[in-house]
C-alpha cells in the first residue's frame, strides 16, 4: 500500500467534479496534481470555486498537457462517452482508473448502445471494468484498475433492495422502485428543465417509459441473486422524479411478501459491518437532508398495515454517496486505505 498516492481528474468543473475536489484536497494519502478543463484551460480552480481557496492551487489545464498519465489514480467526472475514449491511454501507461460517468458500467455492450444512443468506443475494457457498489462488489474493487462507479439512482435502489434480492424472500419478478432526485443530478450545464423559474415549486416524473438507469439496477440486482443462488427472474419497475432541492435523493421500494421473516432483523444484519450504510429504527422516515453532504444511506423498512406488501425508504446525497463520496470509498478500497478515510463528514443541517 502506497501512503501517499497521486491523483487527477478529468471534468473537473461539474459539480460532481467539484464534490471530488473537496474531498480529495482532505484526504491525508492524496496528493492532487492535476485537473482538466478544456474550456478553462489556465484558470485557477480557486477562482471557479471560491470553496477552496487556500486548499486547492492547482489550474485548470487541457487534457494533454496536465500529465494524467503519471498519476497513480484518474477519476473521470464527465458527460457519458469521454471515459471510453480516453481511459484506455491511461490504463495502459499504468495508472488505475474509477469512472463516474455509465461508460463501463453495463456488461452488455449492445444494451449500453441502445440506452445511451452512442457506439462504444473501448468494449474491451467493459468486460475488464468492476462494477463499485462497495456493498456487494467489494471483494473485487480491491484488484481493479478500471472502476465504474455506479449511478445515483442505481446506489440508492441497490442498496434498498440487496437483503430481499440475496435471499429471495420477496417477488422478485414485480418490484417497484419510485425514485426522486435534486436538480443537481441532471449536471452543471445550462437546460431549460433546470432553470430555476422551472424547477423551483415543481415536482415531476420523468424517463417513465424507460430510463437509462434501469438496466443498470437490473444487471447489479441479477448477479446478486445469482451469487446467492437466487434464480428467480427479476422484474422491475423504476420511476424517477426531478424535486425542487438541490441535493439528495429518496428511493421508495414496494415488494410483495414472499416468505414470513423479521425483515427488520433481515436488515440490520446484513448492513451490521457497512460504515456507510445505517439501517433506522422500526417506524422512522429517513430525510434526504440527514444525509446531505455525506457518504451516507439510510435507509428504513416498513410493513404497512402488517400487510403482505413490504416497503423500504432509502435516502442518500446523490453528490456523495451516489457520485464522488462512492468513488472515494471505492478507491480507499482499491489502495488498502481505511475505507472511511476521507469521508467522515457528518450531514450539514439544516
Amino acid at each position: 500500500m502506497k501512503q501517499t498516492i497521486k491523483a487527477g481528474i478529468v471534468g473537473g468543473t461539474g459539480y460532481t467534479g467539484v464534490e471530488l475536489l473537496r474531498l480529495l484536497v482532505q484526504h491525508p494519502h492524496v496528493e492532487l496534481s492535476a485537473i482538466t478543463s478544456r474550456g478553462e484551460a489556465g484558470t485557477p480552480v480557486a477562482d471557479m470555486f471560491p470553496s477552496l481557496r487556500g486548499r486547492c492551487p492547482l489550474r485548470f489545464e487541457t487534457p494533454d498537457a496536465a500529465g494524467l498519465e503519471k498519476c497513480d489514480v484518474v477519476f473521470f467526472a464527465t458527460p457519458n462517452g469521454v471515459a471510453m475514449q480516453q481511459a484506455p491511454a491511461l490504463l495502459d501507461a499504468g495508472a488505475r482508473v474509477v469512472d463516474l460517468s455509465a461508460d463501463f458500467r453495463i456488461s452488455d455492450i449492445a444494451e449500453w448502445e441502445k440506452w445511451y444512443g452512442m457506439k462504444h468506443a473501448s468494449p474491451e475494457w467493459v468486460a475488464k471494468a468492476v462494477y463499485g457498489l462497495p456493498e456487494a462488489n467489494r471483494e473485487e474493487i480491491r484488484s481493479a484498475r478500471l472502476l465504474a462507479n455506479p449511478g445515483c439512482y442505481p446506489t440508492a435502489v441497490q442498496l434498498g433492495l440487496l437483503p430481499l434480492v440475496e435471499t429471495g424472500c420477496v417477488d422478485l419478478e414485480h418490484l417497484i422502485a419510485d425514485a426522486k432526485s435534486g436538480v443537481s443530478g441532471a449536471g452543471r450545464k445550462a437546460e431549460v428543465h433546470t432553470l430555476f423559474s422551472e424547477a423551483s415549486d415543481n415536482f415531476k416524473a420523468y424517463g417513465v417509459p424507460g430510463h437509462r438507469h434501469l438496466p443498470e439496477i437490473l444487471q447489479g440486482l441479477t448477479r446478486t441473486a445469482r451469487a446467492h443462488g437466487v434464480q428467480q427472474r427479476l422484474g422491475l419497475t423504476f420511476v424517477p422524479h426531478l424535486t425542487p432541492m438541490i441535493r439528495g435523493m429518496c428511493a421508495t421500494m414496494y415488494a410483495r411478501i414472499g416468505d414470513e421473516r423479521d425483515f427488520q432483523s433481515l436488515f440490520e444484519s446484513r448492513y451490521a459491518d457497512e460504515a456507510f450504510v445505517d439501517v433506522m429504527p422500526p417506524k422512522a422516515h429517513p430525510e434526504t437532508r440527514s444525509v446531505r453532504a455525506a457518504n451516507l444511506c439510510r435507509i428504513a423498512v416498513h410493513r404497512p398495515q402488517n400487510g403482505d406488501t413490504l416497503v423500504i425508504l432509502s435516502v442518500i446525497d446523490n453528490l456523495m454517496k451516489g457520485a464522488a463520496g462512492q468513488a472515494i470509498q471505492n478507491m480507499n478500497i482499491m489502495y488498502g486505505f481505511e475505507e472511511q478515510t476521507g469521508l467522515c463528514q457528518l450531514p450539514v443541517l439544516p
